[in-house]
């Protein structure tokens, strides 16, 4: 079975690991919806939280409307998140695979080549921000 979540490192700080994530999806077509700093939220509720951990909401609105058109019960994996966090000292990006994510709901044969689609995007914007 395929490794369900991709997860890659950065030599770049938390901040500038995430600005660069911002870019990314701005150079690839998609929008970024709002993040959760679970980090900062966290903290305020008095839980100590060593690392840092931000996690992004973003969405490319035509493959989100081929997707919800082909099966509206998959709005529940939508928006795609990516995740930027510290983990001992060192800046990494995560999210689990659309691909799998999505077909993994649907056995919509239409689906398919959106799902590999916004897999290879996601992971462009992956690696653009690294």
């Amino acid at each position: 079975m395929a490794n369900t979540l991709s997860i890659i490192t950065t030599a770049k700080a938390f901040d500038q690991a995430c600005q660069d994530l911002e870019q990314a999806c701005k150079t690839e077509g998609y929008g970024v919806l709002g993040h959760h700093d679970i980090g900062k939220t966290l903290r305020s509720k008095g839980i100590a939280f060593g690392e840092e951990c931000r996690i992004y909401e973003i969405c490319q609105p035509f493959h989100a409307s081929a997707i919800l058109g082909i099966d509206l019960s998959l709005s529940t994996s939508l928006p795609c998140r990516i995740s930027v966090y510290t983990e001992n000292g060192v800046t990494c990006f995560g999210m689990v695979n659309p691909h799998q994510l999505l077909t993994g709901q649907s056995d919509d044969p239409r689906l398919e080549p959106i799902a590999r689609l916004v897999q290879q995007e996601t992971s462009r914007i992956l690696e653009l921000a690294r």
